[in-house]
């Protein structure tokens, strides 16, 4: 890492638990993988501020993070493998769904929630930093009429599948509960837990939530050494949405399920308004496929739209996401000409399923191959902000190791609202989340037999005072 002139601070005295020199054991682990530098600044740290160094390095696991920093730095270069379109038997789109295949797949999820087979893993360790809030995200409120937050709206749905599987036990009155294991990240665990405590839980059983974190890693210079925030403290970053493989695996999570009785896994990330959680008809197609993974995806917008599409790894390979970034401006504008559409269309929108033996499975094997995603960022450092490689694995990256994976596509203006973006911006915004939401329920009231009295509005005029406070009770008019 370049040297740069920094201010001088006052040598300390030598006194206190460690002396003069750093402690001759750990300064020699350090050497070991070249990590050395991490007492650079050891003579001018108070006794206090050297107990900070020492904890903050025995805390790390140094042989791991060095695998995963050679072997990731390592993978730069590589070649990138040859992409196919996703083959046509890999994805139930829409057009080809018939009504006796969604209602078979809504009874057989219905069935294996009410028998206590899926759990449901959140992401939701993002802050709201880009919606002008530094609080979690599932906490933020996109300015419903109810004024509920993400988290609300995801606990709800999941109530209310809790007691749409109740109905197909054997057992009249029994209960049903659907685990949800939430990861949270360093930055917002402690809000998280104490907004769900503020809130009751939002109706459910404390004991059927599980809160988690992901794990973090050091960032490093390009040549791999460890970035210093402080003289005292090594930079780090959370390890990405794919380190929720590490931390169910590490944390036990894992065998907790399997203790449930749990065999299926709904993993999907915070900020999409319209997700919907533990869904039946997406359980039951993945447990009527009998694959290890599944995705939910929507076509993409246009060719340009910046998203991750799925693609085939080479001929007969597995499925597997690439980022817009990695494909070509003639891979996203190809077309089929059978279908007159995208050959590579199919978005991904974070809302995945897995097998709890896939899982198992799959983070032995990401943690044996440690390669992460290296990101270059602005890394806050003792030399102020400077140049350096943030470590990530992302929620996608288990593709490719998937015997084999099914597509299931949904309706954007159904399905898929994120929330990223601060209102003002262009897309992705609380506002248009916010629309998409109410007018997905607006059809479902139109859809149920809700008439507009031509006496009361001429063109959608003066419902709002009609209405406000009211209920109706469908079919039925609104009228005076």
């Amino acid at each position: 890492m370049t040297e740069m002139v920094v201010a001088a601070r006052t040598p300390a005295p030598a006194a206190g638990r460690w002396g003069a020199a750093p402690p001759q054991e750990l300064l020699e682990r350090l050497k070991d993988y070249g990590q050395e530098g991490a007492f650079a600044f050891w003579d001018e740290l108070a006794p206090e501020e050297r107990d900070r160094l020492i904890r903050d390095i025995e805390s790390l696991d140094l042989p791991r993070i060095d695998r995963i920093v050679r072997c990731s730095l390592r993978s730069q270069g590589a070649p990138i493998p040859t992409f196919e379109p996703v083959p046509e038997s890999s994805v139930s789109t829409v057009d080809d769904r018939t009504p006796e295949d969604k209602e078979r797949w809504w009874r057989r999820g219905l069935r294996a929630i009410s028998e206590g087979k899926l759990a449901v893993v959140l992401l939701a360790g993002g802050q709201g930093t880009r919606l002008g809030s530094s609080d979690p995200k599932g906490c933020f409120s996109i300015g419903l009429p109810s004024r509920k937050s993400l988290f609300q709206l995801q606990a709800e749905r999941i109530l209310c599948i809790q007691k749409l599987a109740a109905q197909c036990t054997d057992a009249p009155g029994s209960t049903v509960q659907i685990h949800w294991y939430i990861m949270t990240s360093p930055f917002t665990d402690e809000v998280t837990r104490k907004f769900f405590e503020t809130h009751r839980y939002f109706g459910l059983e404390p004991n059927q939530v599980t809160f988690f974190q992901q794990g973090t890693i050091p960032c490093v210079s390009h040549d791999g050494r460890f970035i210093m925030e402080t003289p005292y403290k090594v930079a780090k970053a959370p390890d990405g949405n794919g380190g929720v493989y590490a931390a169910l695996k590490s944390k036990r999570l894992l065998d907790d399920m399997a203790a449930k009785g749990v065999k299926y896994v709904d993993c999907y990330g915070v900020d999409n308004v319209l997700v919907r959680v533990a869904d039946p008809t997406f359980l039951g197609y993945f447990i009527d496929r009998g694959v290890s993974a599944a995705a939910k995806v929507v076509r993409k917008a246009y060719p340009q739209e910046k998203v991750g599409v799925f693609v085939q790894r080479g001929k007969g390979g597995p499925l597997s996401v690439v980022e817009y970034s990695e494909m070509d401006a003639a891979m996203t504008t190809e077309i089929n000409q059978t279908t007159g559409r995208l050959r590579y269309c199919w978005s991904n929108i974070c809302l995945h399923m897995f097998t709890l033996d896939f899982l198992n499975q799959v983070t032995n094997s990401l943690e044996k191959d440690s390669i992460y995603h290296l990101a270059e960022k602005r890394i806050p450092s003792v030399h102020g902000y400077t140049s350096g490689l943030k470590l990530e694995q992302f929620i996608f990256d288990v593709f490719n190791y998937s015997p084999s994976t099914a597509l299931f596509e949904v309706l954007r203006e159904e399905e898929f609202a994120p929330v990223k973006n601060a209102n003002g911006a262009t897309y992705d915004t609380p506002d248009s989340a916010r629309l998409m939401l109410l007018r997905l329920h607006s059809r479902w009231v139109v859809a149920a037999g809700v008439e507009v009295s031509p006496l009361c509005s001429y063109a959608g005029e003066n419902l709002e005072a009609i209405c406000s406070g009211r209920t109706f009770h469908a079919p039925s008019e609104i009228s005076f």
